[in-house]
């Protein structure tokens, strides 16, 4: 953590955790997943003195929750676009035609869907869908993932039109 010595002084610990907080939480590693939230500190270092700038950089060891899918975990998520894609927590996964079960059909039009042949099941934009995750791809920002909704208890949890 690089720190500006405005923040030196009697706080310097709690300045140094609420920074790492604040540009830790929240964002992707490839390697370890999305950082949800930071549960604890194991380790601040001495800090190193930054040659012409006056940051000082402290090695700081800590424990967060973190969030990675992983090919084969079932997720719930909330239908997002239609084609379409679903948002669990940070990760947006793309659910293709050919992962849809056959006996559903696109509609297009004010509200595009897909619908079974009865209209028993209905899936559109904020429907909740149970979906197995079938690949990821891992860059160093960000993880995307390819789901299906074709393999058993999968699909259509929660339709918003009968809430």
């Amino acid at each position: 953590m690089q720190l500006h010595p405005r923040h030196f002084g009697r706080n310097l610990r709690e300045n140094l955790v609420s920074k790492l907080m604040k540009d830790v939480e929240g964002t992707c590693s490839g390697r370890h997943g999305f950082v949800v939230a930071i549960t604890g500190i194991e380790n601040v270092g001495k800090g190193l003195i930054r040659d012409g700038t006056g940051f000082v950089t402290f090695p700081v060891k800590y424990q967060c929750v973190v969030f990675r899918p992983f090919k084969g975990e079932i997720l719930e998520a909330a239908v997002t676009m239609m084609g379409f894609f679903a948002e669990t927590g940070p990760v947006q996964i793309f659910v293709s035609n050919h992962l849809i079960p056959d006996d559903m059909e696109f509609q297009s039009g004010d509200m595009p869907n897909y619908t079974t042949s009865d209209g028993s099941v209905k899936i559109q934009k904020d429907s909740e869908v149970r979906l197995k995750i079938i690949g990821t791809r891992v860059d160093a920002t960000e993880i995307f993932c390819i789901g299906t909704i074709k393999d058993d208890f999968l699909g259509v949890i929660n339709d918003p039109t009968t809430a």
